[in-house]
């Protein structure tokens, strides 16, 4: 017969080895391109602190969030590091906040909103989106002929689509712009070669995202602003300035299951303390945009930024193992 006190010391030891071990935790990658970068980031972080991370493949924001939320009581770590605040409020509220653990602002100072040339705004003094419902000012725009301005818009399921979506009604634009969309980088990339070509071009883009390093605002384009606030996700979208660009300016967290983050405490501390610049976003997204864009690059973008910011992270890394 085993006597209690050998019992009682297996157990203790079972519990010391295991507290030696990782956790295993999968990223969840989005299938925007430019969104792996970050995610790498943190996935690398995780490894130097002795979890064991798998990555999955390129799956749409709805998938992300629902892959999340049917893990939310396991005791691995599951998280997309690419969930957008506000814009993403009503995919987390549809399943159930209680699954999910929403870190502090990873990436702050995500812009979005309308743009259309610098030319055309100018000769014709167009400074917001309601004057397009002048039908005269929105053929300027008409790239397809059927007297309708052409506005490059969102991938659905991105959310932003609903937001244009709601404000071509709340603005009674839908008679005077078209909301063509489809795959974003093809549209963007047609809308930058009618851009080349002289013609006028409008479209929605955000940041961190490398088409404001191409066609750059107060430059090359100029933002569109509303008359007044209409955002299916916020009562007011005015800026402390008084702009109102007719979207919040967002940030970019990291979600994860919640379950797992209550058994890996570390973890969910890495999660609320580390923080990317979103100028260091942007300028990986162009050098992704500039021809560097298989994995093999991006990984090496990645551990070029850990070496750069290395001190950053050991900070990070040292702060996050104090709550385990």
């Amino acid at each position: 017969m085993i006597s209690k006190k050998i019992l009682i010391s297996g157990l203790a030891s079972l519990v010391v080895a295991s507290s030696l071990f990782g956790a295993k935790v999968t990223a969840v990658k989005t299938s925007i391109a430019e969104e792996s970068f970050q995610m790498n980031i943190v996935a690398e972080i995780l490894k130097k602190m002795g979890h064991e991370v798998e990555i999955t493949n390129d799956v749409s924001y709805d998938i992300a969030y629902q892959t999340i939320a049917n893990n939310a009581k396991s005791d691995d770590v599951y998280f997309m590091a690419a969930s957008w605040d506000p814009l993403h409020e009503g995919k987390i509220k549809a399943l159930g906040e209680d699954k999910f653990s929403v870190s502090s602002e990873y990436i702050s100072g995500c812009a979005q909103g309308y743009l259309i040339d610098k030319k055309t705004a100018e000769k014709y003094n167009i400074k917001y989106i309601n004057d397009l419902k002048d039908p005269k000012i929105a053929k300027l725009f008409d790239i397809d002929n059927d007297g309708k301005a052409d506005l490059t818009g969102c991938n659905a399921g991105w959310g932003c689509e609903k937001v244009i979506e709601h404000q071509l009604d709340a603005f009674k634009l839908r008679d005077t712009i078209e909301h063509n969309q489809g795959e974003y980088s093809a549209l963007i990339a047609d809308t930058m070669a009618n851009y080349k070509t002289g013609k006028p071009i409008l479209y929605y883009t955000w940041t961190p995202y490398w088409v404001s390093g191409k066609l750059v605002p107060g430059k090359d384009v100029v933002f569109l602003q509303v008359t007044h606030s209409a955002n299916p996700n916020q009562s007011s979208t005015k800026l402390s300035n008084g702009a109102d660009y007719g979207f919040a300016v967002n940030s970019q967290k990291i979600t994860a299951n919640a379950n797992g983050l209550k058994k890996h405490k570390d973890i969910a501390k890495l999660f609320n303390i580390m923080k990317l610049d979103v100028n260091d976003v942007s300028g990986q997204n162009m050098l992704m945009a500039n021809g560097q864009n298989k994995e093999k690059d991006i990984q090496k973008h990645t551990q070029m930024w850990l070496k750069k910011n290395a001190a950053k992270v050991d900070d990070w890394i040292k702060e996050a193992k104090t709550a385990k």
